[in-house]
């Protein structure tokens, strides 16, 4: 694979210099994920309004979502991201581990959409009908299933582009599912 660099705040654009530096006040660090997005004049910017737009799920439930999909596409950044942004919406250590897996024991609701989320994305949106059937099930409406479906899309953006550019995890690393697991 070729070597993929993390762009510095002097060799992007200035439309990127700005979205860096507002990175910088709000999160106190420019992912390097982030910054990759930054090679482009657009896909910043662009994916940064897809990942921050109104949705009806609420920000754990987001999580759940995107640490389901990302164990499936078997990103290790995001899942190190992920990990790292599910402790700060509450979620313990096992909890995320299970929601890795695409399952939540500890919440019925929650279940139903980890499954969901790893259903979708493991069988490129050809939903099983009983994970459907159970979702809605759960309390869930056609409003977050359409949330759910555009959440799975944002994540496996992120997902892609790190796969692609390997560019270097800057949380801590998330261990391998498997390695918990056995």
């Amino acid at each position: 694979m070729s070597t993929f660099n993390v762009p510095k705040r002097e060799e992007v654009s200035s439309t990127n210099q700005a979205i860096f530096d507002n990175l910088e006040k709000a999160v106190g660090f420019v992912p390097n994920l982030f910054a990759t997005y930054a090679h482009s004049e657009n896909a910043l910017g662009n994916y940064l309004a897809l990942s921050g737009a109104k949705t009806s799920l609420n920000a754990k439930q987001k999580e759940v979502v995107n640490l389901a999909v990302s164990q499936v596409n078997d990103c290790i950044y995001c899942l190190s991201a992920h990990t790292a942004i599910g402790k700060m919406n509450g979620f313990s250590e096992d909890q995320i581990l299970e929601l890795r897996a695409g399952r939540a024991s500890f919440d019925n609701k929650l279940d139903a959409l980890a499954r969901l989320a790893r259903n979708i994305t493991q069988n490129r949106g050809a939903t099983n009908a009983d994970v459907l059937d159970n979702f809605f099930n759960a309390g869930w409406t056609k409003e977050n299933l359409i949330d759910t479906i555009v959440l799975v899309g944002d994540k496996t953006i992120s997902n892609y582009l790190h796969r692609t550019t390997d560019v270097p995890v800057d949380f801590p690393v998330a261990q391998p599912l498997e390695a918990v697991e056995a």
